[in-house]
């Protein structure tokens, strides 16, 4: 397949099963390149229906973002679908950056407004010449490209920085309008509060895919911390679950992939058909919850 024809899959699943689609971080030293072309060697067969790669604050991982992107295209038969962010740039640096995606086959773009540079929890400062909301961004892609396919993000316990969930639901309501196709949601770990904010979505007329964010929690004491700095709630059950397992990562593996297939199943039980899975650019834990999802490497399936 050329690079230029891919584009993301429909999200309803034809074979019954669920849709998944896997996100990564570009690689910062030869070890990490190494682990991450592991994992995407191992999650490959399970046919995503994209895999996307993040982009650091201001454009800080910009040149590893393409780097890895333009080796998915060349190297695997799946469909990237690049992270771009408003923070810290003008508009003709990110309309730059869009071009360069687009001239090497890149169809699908995870438009974003971006952390603050100064970190999450801190105010941000929209660009003076630069984007100042991810609806800005994700109209002028759409304008310029109309073949690029746009995911956006959501926020189940509504973004830190908005008043209320009216006001959020606003923000996703400008994006889709603006020309999003999709969202994906920040990380979540009680799936009602998935479901009180698809309801809320839908009560709005909101009707694109809303995709469940899941991660695994490989560290729990490091995702924690990231995690609730993004507004995520840690349930104290959760957090009981991993009590006493700081220095024993095997257990912390294995409680990990209980927590994650647990909530995944759950959330398919009810009806949820696509998954996004924060890999943190490592393959058991996504590939062992995919199997218990039912879905299979294409090699097997075909055998």
């Amino acid at each position: 397949m050329s690079a230029s024809a891919r584009q993301p899959e429909s999200v309803a699943a034809s074979s019954g099963l669920p849709t998944i689609s896997f996100e990564f971080f570009p690689p910062k030293t030869e070890e990490m390149e190494r682990n991450l072309w592991d994992t995407i060697t191992r999650l490959a067969p399970l046919a995503p229906s994209f895999v996307s790669v993040t982009y650091g604050a201001g454009g800080s991982t910009r040149e590893r973002t393409h780097a890895t992107i333009a080796r998915i295209l060349k190297e695997t038969d799946l469909v990237p679908a690049a992270h771009l962010t408003c923070v810290n740039a003008p508009r003709a640096a990110i309309d730059d950056v869009v071009a360069r995606y687009h001239e090497v086959g890149v169809r699908h773009i995870v438009a974003l407004r971006g952390d603050p540079t100064t970190g999450i929890g801190t105010p941000y400062a929209a660009h003076p010449d630069g984007y100042q909301t991810s609806a800005e961004l994700v109209a002028s892609i759409k304008t310029r490209y109309p073949d690029i396919d746009v995911t956006v993000s959501a926020y189940p316990e509504k973004h830190p920085e908005s008043r209320d969930f009216d006001a959020d639901l606003d923000t996703l309501q400008a994006k889709v309008d603006a020309g999003a196709s999709r969202a994906i949601t920040q990380v979540f770990f009680d799936n009602d509060l998935y479901f009180r904010y698809l309801d809320r979505v839908r009560a709005r007329g909101i009707d694109i895919p809303i995709l469940p964010g899941i991660m695994p929690m490989h560290n729990f004491r490091q995702a924690k911390g990231f995690v609730t700095r993004a507004g995520t709630t840690v349930p104290a059950w959760l957090e009981e679950k991993f009590d006493g397992l700081d220095d024993d990562a095997e257990t912390r593996k294995l409680v990990a992939a209980a927590v994650a297939a647990g909530q995944v199943q759950k959330l398919a039980k009810h009806g949820v058909e696509n998954f996004h899975f924060y890999t943190m650019n490592r393959a058991d834990l996504v590939f062992a919850i995919c199997h218990l999802l039912g879905i299979r490497p294409a090699t097997q399936k075909a055998a």
